[in-house]
């Protein structure tokens, strides 16, 4: 009895003789990858950035076609000779991490400038008014002790954030969280605006009511070229706006730098690390500030109002998603946008940029 199995780059053999089963195995031969195509082959099993991919890129043209002219390199790619013999000294082929971007944050930070005499004094205060700021503090304590004038309303927040003094620690605890998780994530108004296709995509979710049922729409407008897409789901979840995402980046073939929400929980946890995974940076809208995201805010409205509002409503959400499909091919091929000049906005793509993939081929469609 003979059989052939076959896994990965080498062929199981199994032969039967004399009733006791025995394995060999038959090495399949394969070419040795060249030099330059296994530092790609490594760079994405190690999946680099994209800058340290580029840097590669650099190399490998610098001691190919370059011909080892720093010069003609640095023209080819825009860069300057110094940036260029930096990533040339640090580059080893063995460890390609040596191409990724170091973190820039200074070794030695600045300390906490207040005595422990001043210490003292604001943690005994602090427990003798619980319930005063760090302003009413600070005038108690210039009038306890005048001769200490470097006394500031900042080092009193120090303190009392140090000691941990506060009236309800677990209430304070939740709100200090809150705000470190707040200044980590990147505000829109930080982002420099530029008015190209795919640049920033705006979403958004609409809620609605329908027969003691609650359906959610997920909005998505390109804020230039006011291309759209919208899709409908049940849930409101990030495992609903994480396959949205991934729809939407299909469909503009992975032409999205970056992505804009607001802050409700469906576009976070899946969401956010899909956004990481695609490369794609994540923004987002301030707190209570709808005029951050107006562009998504005025489509949403529109979609309400020319197409769930004709009657097109239903809980049924394939059927609606078929027919929103129908209505998004109306919207972005016919229907005349004012900030366009009256023109569609496939139109508008295609006559100043360069052409979505979801443009038809037949121009008589």
């Amino acid at each position: 009895m003979e059989n052939h199995l076959q896994l990965n780059s080498y062929k199981w053999l199994f032969l039967t003789k004399n009733g006791l089963p025995r394995r060999f195995f038959s090495f399949r031969k394969h070419p040795l990858l060249k030099r330059h195509d296994r530092w790609r082959r490594m760079a994405q099993s190690l999946n680099l950035s994209q800058g340290a991919r580029l840097r590669i890129e650099w190399i490998i043209w610098y001691e190919t076609k370059g011909k080892l002219n720093t010069s003609l390199t640095c023209r080819r790619f825009g860069i300057a000779r110094k940036t260029f013999y930096h990533w040339l000294g640090r580059f080893d082929e063995k460890n390609l991490y040596t191409l990724e971007e170091k973190s820039r944050a200074p070794k030695r930070t600045r300390r906490k400038e207040y005595t422990p005499t001043q210490y003292d004094r604001i943690v005994r205060l602090r427990k003798e008014h619980i319930r005063w700021g760090k302003m009413k503090l600070l005038v108690l304590y210039r009038e306890l002790y005048p001769d200490d004038t470097a006394i500031s309303s900042w080092k009193i927040q120090c303190i009392i954030e140090r000691s941990g003094i506060y009236y309800s620690p677990m209430k304070q605890a939740k709100i200090n969280r809150k705000r470190v998780r707040s200044v980590r994530r990147k505000k829109i108004t930080d982002l420099k605006q530029k008015r190209l296709s795919g640049f920033l995509l705006c979403l958004d979710t609409i809620v609605i009511y329908w027969k003691s049922r609650k359906r959610y729409i997920l909005t998505a407008i390109d804020k230039h070229t006011k291309v759209a897409f919208a899709r409908m789901y049940t849930t409101h979840s990030s495992v609903s706006s994480r396959d949205f995402l991934l729809r939407l980046h299909y469909l503009l073939e992975g032409k999205i730098e970056n992505v804009q929400t607001d802050n409700g929980s469906e576009f976070m946890k899946r969401f956010h690390k899909t956004c990481t995974d695609l490369r794609i940076e994540h923004y987002w809208s301030r707190v209570k500030t709808p005029k951050d995201n107006a562009v998504n805010e005025r489509f949403n409205r529109t979609l309400q109002e020319e197409f769930i509002q004709l009657g097109n409503m239903t809980d049924d959400v394939q059927v609606f998603n078929r027919t929103l499909t129908d209505w998004l091919v109306e919207y972005n091929f016919r229907r005349p946008h004012q900030t366009l000049g009256y023109m569609p906005p496939i139109n508008f793509t295609y006559k100043y940029h360069k052409v979505l993939p979801m443009y038809p081929s037949s121009t008589t469609y």
